[in-house]
């Protein structure tokens, strides 16, 4: 059932997603066209406006602007029982490839790491991340995070690394499948800032205390911002965030549709 609704979701999403549908939509409209059917100039002219507000506008920032507000950046309480880091900030591939760790937008997930390792010596510190890819599941993104740290001075701290998950429900299972069972005691999430309401909410679902920090932030406050891959890129991330927000309620993954601070 995991195996299928993972498969499910990743072909799904490559059909759907905004920059891959703006893409099928333009090629069948210049087929349409040379095949001479009628509604193709149609499709082909509203696909302009998009294509035109993607443009002018931070479509993408006014998806994310919710996500990354919603949980605040906490002071950080003197002693945590765990610090908790979810993979994503890795390209797992290209760091093989040229055989040196390699990251992507995400990196602050992990490059914020040592300084919290520095201020909880005594913490335990988890990073969880397999792969994503169906096509090259064999790069792990928790393997590119353990070659980054054992690069840095060594630092007191245990050291956990779980390669097997493939999306954040699993990050959470997996983890606490390493750990012997959910913890007890609350830990420190570390995620990007638009991820964080999901992670929170699977962690809640699980019975797993954890303290939101969140980091990585991408929207710039609604900024107007002519720039046309900024946005797309923006809208894609929001698009798939909100996507993954509703299906994980409806498979009862997370607590709540839209997770927030505790009352």
């Amino acid at each position: 059932m995991e195996n299928a609704l993972f498969l499910l979701s990743k072909t799904l999403w490559l059909a759907v997603q905004p920059d891959n549908l703006l893409v099928l939509l333009l090629l069948a409209g210049v087929v349409g066209l040379w095949l001479g059917r009628r509604g193709a100039r149609t499709l082909l002219s509203l696909l302009a406006v998009p294509a035109c507000a993607l443009m002018l506008f931070p479509l993408g920032d006014l998806l994310l602007q919710p996500l990354e507000t919603r949980f605040d950046r906490p002071a950080l309480p003197k002693q945590v029982a765990g610090i908790l880091v979810l993979g994503g900030a890795e390209d797992a591939q290209l760091s093989d490839r040229w055989q040196q760790p390699q990251f992507n937008m995400a990196a602050e997930r992990l490059m914020l790491l040592p300084e919290l390792m520095q201020r909880y010596p005594d913490s335990p510190v988890l990073v969880t991340g397999g792969s994503a890819s169906v096509l090259n599941p064999q790069y792990r993104g928790a393997d590119v995070a353990r070659d980054w740290l054992e690069s840095l001075p060594p630092l007191a701290n245990p050291v956990l690394f779980e390669r097997d998950a493939r999306n954040t429900w699993e990050n959470a299972r997996q983890s606490a499948r390493l750990l012997g069972g959910v913890p007890s005691e609350p830990w420190l999430l570390v995620t990007s800032a638009y991820h964080m309401p999901r992670s929170v909410g699977i962690y809640r679902q699980l019975g797993w205390q954890v303290i939101p920090y969140p980091v990585d932030y991408y929207g710039s406050g609604l900024r107007y911002r002519p720039q046309f891959a900024g946005n797309l890129r923006d809208l894609v991330t929001a698009v798939k965030e909100w996507s993954g927000l509703l299906i994980y309620h409806l498979l009862g993954r997370t607590d709540r549709l839209f997770p927030g601070p505790e009352s």
